[in-house]
């Protein structure tokens, strides 16, 4: 779902919308594209438009970012967005891998200087162009994606915080680029939401998901209260099957307990725990972030 606010990158971390636009083909690509909309307004619409109808909450809260970082953010959720549809959107692995592949060579095209002409591709070049993102957490997502393109459901919950942390933290690293802050506390925040946003995303799809006949909860947690994949697809409500839910959805609520709490021990403790300190008392520069915490638990 989405992020507002100045989080920030570590030090040098691990190692209205106007007109109506054509709908682009599903591969992209120089010839295959056939996109042909104005150069810049085209594309920054097209991207804000696919993010409005697809990631609602990610688009809303893109728009509190400053404008200088706005249009990236949109643009890094649409290439979000893109990837995400890819495995709804096939019958086969073969065809899902072939997309995965297109986005690899763009983002490879993009770093090189050559974007293909395909709309979230040329909003994506001039992010990379305007605040030097890092190719790795480009990257990092399209391999997790397309690990994931297999349909099963993780075997326990670190297998799904692993997937929340290449696809959706990776996500958010890119968007405290575009904000120009470089603080390894806030990547760290930055890292605990996108861990909790994955587990967060993987309940919320599950009736979803159900209605096609598939689980991908983690089977560790469901062996443990004895639930099976049948009882969700079924839809069934016995306390068991919710015991399930609480476990996973407490794990996200570890997460977003780190955030909240860590980043203000941490400089309590570097002022010997003196709470009339001048520097406990400055503007946070995580305040935009909680703020998104607050509104995507609806807790005000």
């Amino acid at each position: 779902m989405a992020m507002a606010g100045s989080m920030a990158r570590a030090a040098r971390r691990r190692g209205g919308l106007g007109q109506r636009l054509a709908r682009p083909p599903a591969l992209g690509g120089r010839a295959a594209a056939g996109w042909s909309g104005p150069a810049a307004g085209g594309a920054m619409q097209y991207c804000a438009e696919l993010v409005r109808k697809r990631d609602y909450d990610g688009f809303l809260c893109s728009l509190l970012l400053p404008a200088e970082s706005r249009t990236s953010a949109l643009a890094l959720r649409a290439f979000n967005v893109e990837l995400a549809q890819i495995k709804d959107s096939i019958t086969q692995k073969t065809t899902g891998l072939m997309r995965m592949q297109f986005w690899r060579d763009a983002v490879e095209d993009i770093y090189g200087d050559n974007p293909p002409h395909q709309p979230v591709a040329t909003e994506l070049w001039r992010a990379v162009k305007r605040h030097n993102l890092t190719k790795m957490w480009f990257m990092k997502i399209i391999d997790e994606r397309e690990k994931n393109l297999d349909d099963r459901a993780y075997r326990n919950i670190q297998e799904l915080e692993t997937y929340a942390e290449n696809t959706q933290s990776a996500l958010l690293y890119l968007t405290l680029e575009t904000l120009g802050v470089r603080d390894i506390h806030a990547d760290h925040a930055a890292s605990h939401i996108g861990k909790a946003q994955g587990i967060v995303t993987c309940l919320r799809a599950t009736p979803y998901h159900c209605t096609r006949q598939k689980v991908f909860l983690p089977m560790d947690i469901c062996m443990l209260h004895g639930v099976s994949q049948e009882d969700f697809i079924r839809g069934k409500q016995e306390k068991n099957v919710r015991d399930v839910i609480y476990d996973i959805a407490s794990q996200a609520h570890i997460h977003l307990e780190h955030v909240a709490l860590d980043d203000y021990l941490y400089k309590m403790r570097k002022v010997d725990f003196n709470i009339f300190h001048p520097s406990l008392q400055k503007k946070s520069t995580l305040l935009p972030l909680y703020l998104y915490i607050r509104s995507w638990k609806k807790t005000y």
